[in-house]
């Protein structure tokens, strides 16, 4: 097999493995710095009585607190009209790797995904997927409460009073998708293009290249995939179109 990393004894891969650590360690040091300077970020009042939409219909944004002082919400990109396989393959990536919120509602906080997506379609698709979380839409909702989808969003409320605190896109997820450490962790790491891998090791391929595969297993972004943990799902067969209309909001 090509692209493999040179073979040697144990001894010595203990001691790049240990050398490797002190980096390691660094990195770890550094998070937890800039962890100190987010929660020191000024935040930004907004209104939290701004109607969102769930299963007990309208209700007030700061119901998604569920009583508790502090809310994480993932903002999960919407195709209007698409059937379940046509919904966006990254925003499925995030929430299926959190399925419980046991371990925040401990420490105090709230979990929830919002859509711009109407209820009536969001409903069938969160049934579907059999997630756990509450969601809600936001169709048509401007600003912290609302606004541009494919987000992690953290919220803080004093009384009657609510709170922006912080928000992170692209990479951000990854405190999240607990996946992308893992394949960090093996010697082929994520196959993309991006990665600096040695020479001889297999075609890197485009970002996400793993999150839609077809029937048979094989990555597909073709019209007969759907987004990797669907097909888990029961009564979730090969499928022909992804009935996307308009644009992902």
């Amino acid at each position: 097999m090509t692209g493999l990393p040179p073979v040697t004894d144990l001894a010595t891969w203990q001691k790049a493995r240990d050398e490797l650590l002190v980096r390691e360690k660094a990195h770890t040091r550094e998070g937890d710095a800039i962890a100190a300077e987010r929660r020191r970020l000024p935040m930004v009042e907004f209104d939290g009585s701004v109607p969102v939409v769930g299963a007990d219909g309208p209700v007030p944004f700061h119901t998604l607190f569920d009583g508790r002082d502090e809310l994480v919400v993932y903002k999960h990109m919407w195709w209007d009209g698409a059937p379940h396989q046509g919904q966006c393959e990254g925003c499925t990536f995030v929430p299926w790797h959190f399925r419980d919120a046991a371990y925040l509602n401990a420490r105090g906080v709230s979990f929830a995904i919002v859509t711009t997506g109407a209820w009536d379609e969001v409903a069938p698709f969160v049934e579907f997927m059999g997630y756990r979380q509450p969601w809600y839409s936001v169709r048509g909702v401007e600003g912290p409460a609302g606004g541009d989808m494919g987000y992690l969003t953290s919220y803080v409320r004093d009384g009657d009073r609510t709170f922006l605190t912080y928000s992170t896109t692209g990479r951000g997820f990854e405190a999240v998708s607990g996946s992308f450490a893992l394949l960090d962790m093996t010697v082929r790491g994520r196959g993309e293009t991006w990665e600096d891998t040695p020479d001889g090791w297999p075609e890197q391929q485009h970002a996400g290249w793993f999150w839609r595969t077809n029937a048979a297993g094989g990555s597909s972004w073709g019209e007969d995939s759907r987004p990797v943990p669907q097909w888990t799902r029961p009564g979730a067969g090969p499928v022909t179109t992804l009935g996307r209309q308009g644009h992902c909001h």
